[in-house]
């Protein structure tokens, strides 16, 4: 199982893929604020005439278990947002346990 750099670096860690996942749906989940942020972002468009900054809410997208096993596999290509979700993920759990967080780099 460890012959890509993101299974390496997990069984190093000791990581739980399972706890990656739910992390992942944890932080990708849309909030109440995210889905004011993206109306705001609507209606700004609209206007065309006001540029309002609005922060960037969350993509609603968690890491699917296919995805996840793809990248652990090493086999099929994954796309740039799918390897942030799965850093951000690995990330958030790390930042629990105390550890240094990680870049994108040493994962992929």
């Amino acid at each position: 199982m460890a012959d890509t750099k993101l299974a390496q670096f997990i069984a190093t860690k000791k990581l739980n893929a399972a706890r990656i996942l739910a992390a992942s749906h944890k932080l990708e989940t849309l909030k109440v604020d995210d889905r004011r942020a993206k109306l705001a972002r609507r209606d700004g468009k609209k206007e065309g005439a006001e540029k309002k900054e609005v922060s960037k809410p969350r993509s609603g997208r968690p890491v699917t278990p296919r995805a996840f096993a793809a990248a652990l596999s090493g086999k099929a290509p994954i796309s740039g947002p799918t390897k942030q979700r799965i850093l951000r993920a690995i990330n958030h759990i790390l930042e629990q346990k105390k550890a240094e967080k990680v870049e994108l780099k040493t994962l992929f």
